[in-house]
């Protein structure tokens, strides 16, 4: 008999970290609660917490994005909870709903398509898009979190082409440490993906915990940064700024866009 798409250990995908060693009712304990119980936790408590600072921006879609990241958060601890069927492709189509927030409300318009003259038509079209997508998700789920992940070379992209129109040295300095970010958090989700037999063979099958930590942080970074694009298109009378908290010598800080108000002339 088939096995319930409810049921534990019934996803097609089954990462590094030995099963139910920890708990008798969490599969992967670490991915599912962090390593030292930072990994998702951290997802779910620095992105609201940069937001909370980013609000000060007035960005209207920021609610839009807050509760997809928080679902998005949840579903991904309730997949590695449990290895369901139903698990994975929720922590997987919630990541798809999430980038397809943002980029119905954060893309520039100046890279829409030339058929796409409006950003009604845009969103649309990205819905139009994340359905097929998810529709297509059902037929080999194995592959989606690839596909997701082939995403963010075209968000690297897009950057590359806004830092060249920008002379900020802040902003060039945050979209580094972006990057650097996501590049620790891609290599160790490759390593957990491709490398488990060494990682099991020396006891520490533990890296894509820290793909949860890493991409939470490049997250932190990424999010102000747009923000800080968007405004530059949408509201071109106010100085948009980057700034951090609680200061710029911290090690870990929390970057957030502030923005200069323009002075009404007499």
């Amino acid at each position: 008999t088939m096995p319930s798409i409810f049921s534990y250990q019934s996803a097609e995908v089954d990462w590094c970290e030995s099963n139910f060693v920890r708990s008798a009712v969490i599969a992967e304990y670490y991915n599912t609660t962090g390593w030292d119980g930072t990994s998702l936790f951290s997802f779910l408590l620095l992105t609201p917490l940069s937001f909370r600072v980013l609000e000060g921006a007035g960005m209207g879609s920021l609610c839009h994005l807050k509760v997809s990241l928080l679902l998005a958060g949840l579903f991904s601890m309730y997949f590695h909870m449990t290895l369901s069927y139903v698990g994975q492709l929720l922590d997987e189509l919630s990541i798809l709903w999430t980038l397809a927030v943002a980029y119905s409300f954060w893309y520039p318009q100046c890279y829409f398509p030339k058929c796409i003259k409006t950003r009604k038509h845009f969103f649309w079209l990205t819905g139009t898009t994340t359905v097929i997508s998810t529709l297509m998700s059902f037929v080999k789920p194995t592959l989606n979190a690839y596909a997701l992940n082939c995403i963010a070379f075209h968000l690297l992209y897009l950057t590359r082409r806004e830092l060249k129109k920008c002379n900020d040295k802040r902003v060039h300095r945050m979209a580094a440490v972006m990057v650097m970010w996501w590049a620790l958090a891609i290599t160790s989700w490759i390593s957990d993906r491709w490398l488990c037999w060494l990682w099991q063979a020396i006891n520490f099958p533990y890296f894509h915990s820290f793909w949860h930590v890493l991409i939470a942080m490049s997250l932190l970074y990424c999010c102000p940064l747009v923000i800080y694009f968007n405004v530059t298109y949408e509201m071109p009378s106010f100085k948009p700024k980057l700034e951090y908290w609680p200061s710029d010598s911290w090690p870990v800080v929390v970057p957030y866009v502030t923005l200069e108000e323009p002075h009404k002339q007499c």
